[in-house]
């Protein structure tokens, strides 16, 4: 599946019941899951290493946009609000066949830069602070 027609919604964390607002010139989505450490867990009888798994690490999730700062409605405005205030914001990915991915994350947003013939692009890099909630398609 091509990862076109995906997008990226936001909302405040303590809105529960409000609607989710798309966040416009997604480029780029992230890797998504829980990665488990592996933890070692040898017994002094046992011939080999015996390992299980740990918890999981989520990691960050990186996501890019379109560069554009002429409307208050920009990606670029809104995430850098969120983090300069520190905000807690809930986020919810759509793919092109309907799985969501939803999901409670503090926004660290920068710009990067550029050359000749370069698109200047937004990362907006995701802290996770809750669990994945994983909706597949009807």
């Amino acid at each position: 599946m091509l990862a076109n027609g995906a997008k990226l919604e936001y909302k405040e964390k303590s809105d529960a019941t409000g609607a989710y607002k798309e966040l416009p010139g997604l480029k780029e989505i992230p890797d998504c899951g829980v990665e488990p450490e592996k933890v070692e867990n040898t017994g002094l009888n046992d011939k080999n290493k015996q390992y299980e798994n740990g918890i999981g690490d989520l990691g960050d999730m990186t996501y890019k946009f379109k560069y554009e700062n002429g409307a208050a409605t920009s990606a670029y405005r809104i995430l850098r609000k969120a983090q300069e205030s520190d905000k807690v914001l809930s986020f919810k990915e759509t793919l092109k066949d309907g799985t969501t991915t939803e999901y409670d994350a503090e926004v660290s947003v920068k710009r990067t830069g550029g050359g000749v013939n370069g698109v200047v692009e937004v990362e907006a890099k995701m802290t996770i602070c809750s669990d994945l909630k994983v909706t597949d398609p009807s």
